[in-house]
């Protein structure tokens, strides 16, 4: 093992190069600070870029090509013979996505002159992180100011025997060698749900085994019901209110073991039911710091940590475990300790499932809102009726508006439909400065386009839609 190097310093150090940990380093750096950041994986980007996000939207996306030319085509007058899948370069290809963007991050790195270390970080007393290369090397790096940006990993279950292989995560899911001819999917996320999409287009015969009684908890109940109809229709079996209680390879497939039902013979098990801090082996113990039985780091409003000289950020602390929100904690994370503003309203933050139809929300649901006793009115308009879903063959879906039923301040808005994730920004920025149904109603949209859709749901909250 090499000796322990001379220490270095620097004004900031952030420990994980994720979505939060790379763009807070670069916004310190752009604040004129000395900063670093140390990640243990070759590639910057985090879960998201390697084994999460972009991956997985780029086998969405090619899967869903393959799909349109095998079913959909000709319905547009193109005829098309002799499709065959070449799931080699399909896989190429998401990695070539992975790789293109992964160097896009090393070049912002130059640019902002953040300095770079490949290890495992590791806090080692107040103001002092120590970086474990892979040959067993240690560096120590010095800085008054660190932060915690080092993501989550899956959770697997008990009982559920991971092997890496046939029983495996989402990262094992995306690069099976050959096409499972049963994948079992455990939990009715949206991570099982998009790589479920994946591997059925692609010809898997996909079943979804969900505790709930329903898919997509946290996402309006009207629109996962729906969600749920048109999955089914389109082969996925999924199966409410499953307890599974094992799952394990067996030969050459695997078997999956459910409560009060018969086991399940599949090839290839993806356990897909969570994510959880990867706070544990960070030394939080060294400077004081004590995460919660879920391994969340508490933060204040400055995303301050009990230990002074520590901020934390993404995944690690409470709040949505979302790539763009890790991004915007590590912006008002480095504005806030260079004097700046500091705020992320965890209220407005979008998601978006990437399944076909798309599904996307922001603000809350109408659960949410009747709990807590709000008065509101609904304004809903279905693709159906858009020129342009018409246009694009893509009807299915709608367009949802929940809004104020006094000052018709809109509360939240969710969709179901072509190109829900882009259609939801419009409605996040109007949110953001207040705006109300009204207000939204009466910007003037283009036609034929889908956003035309949450033009007519806002009118719908006043009874006025147009073309519904």
């Amino acid at each position: 093992m090499s000796a322990t190097a001379t220490s270095t310093t620097h004004d900031l150090i952030v420990i994980g190069g994720g979505p939060g940990g790379y763009v807070a380093a670069i916004r310190a750096a752009q604040a004129g600070l000395s900063a670093a950041v140390i990640e243990r994986e070759t590639q910057l980007g985090g879960t998201c870029l390697r084994v999460g996000c972009i991956p997985s939207k780029a086998l969405l996306e090619s899967s869903h090509k393959y799909e349109e030319a095998t079913h959909e085509l000709a319905a547009h007058g193109v005829r098309v013979g002799g499709v065959a899948l070449d799931l080699a370069t399909l896989l190429k290809r998401k990695d070539d996505v992975v790789s293109t963007l992964a160097k896009g991050i090393d070049a912002l790195m130059k640019k902002h002159k953040v300095t770079r270390y490949l290890g495992t970080g590791r806090l080692a007393g107040p103001g002092k992180v120590s970086v474990t290369a892979a040959d067993g090397g240690v560096t120590v790096l010095e800085s008054p100011r660190v932060i915690l940006a080092v993501g989550s990993r899956p959770v697997v279950l008990p009982g559920i025997e991971a092997d890496g292989d046939r029983v495996g995560t989402s990262t094992e899911a995306l690069r099976y060698p050959e096409v499972p001819g049963h994948l079992v999917v455990i939990g009715g996320g949206y991570i099982g749900l998009e790589l479920g999409s994946v591997w059925r287009r692609l010809g898997s015969r996909v079943t979804v085994l969900e505790y709930a009684d329903r898919i997509l908890l946290g996402i309006d109940g009207d629109i996962a019901a729906e969600a749920l109809t048109l999955f089914r229709k389109q082969g996925l079996d999924i199966r409410l209110g499953v307890k599974v209680t094992g799952a394990r390879a067996e030969r050459a497939g695997c078997v999956v073991e459910i409560e009060g039902s018969e086991p399940i013979r599949c090839d290839r098990v993806l356990a897909a039911t969570g994510r959880r801090p990867a706070t544990d082996d960070l030394g939080l113990e060294t400077v004081g710091i004590e995460p919660d039985r879920r391994g969340f780091i508490a933060v204040d409003g400055q995303f301050r940590t009990s230990a002074a000289g520590v901020w934390a950020i993404g995944d690690c602390i409470p709040g949505p475990m979302l790539a763009h929100k890790a991004e915007e904690d590590g912006v008002a994370c480095a504005d806030g300790l260079t004097g700046g503003w500091a705020h992320v309203d965890y209220d407005l933050v979008p998601a978006v499932v990437f399944t076909h139809p798309e599904i996307a929300a922001v603000g809350k649901t109408e659960e949410q809102l009747t709990a807590g006793g709000v008065a509101f009115k609904k304004g809903v308009f279905p693709f159906r009726a858009n020129g342009r879903a018409r246009t694009l063959g893509d009807t299915t879906g709608k367009v949802k508006i929940l809004a104020d039923a006094v000052s018709d301040r809109v509360l939240g808005v969710h969709i179901i439909g072509p190109e829900a994730g882009n259609l939801v920004a419009e409605a996040a920025t109007a949110m953001t400065f207040g705006a109300t149904a009204e207000d939204i109603a009466r910007v003037c949209h283009a036609h034929p386009t889908l956003p035309e859709a949450l033009k007519e749901a806002a009118l719908a909250v006043a009874g006025k839609a147009i073309h519904g």
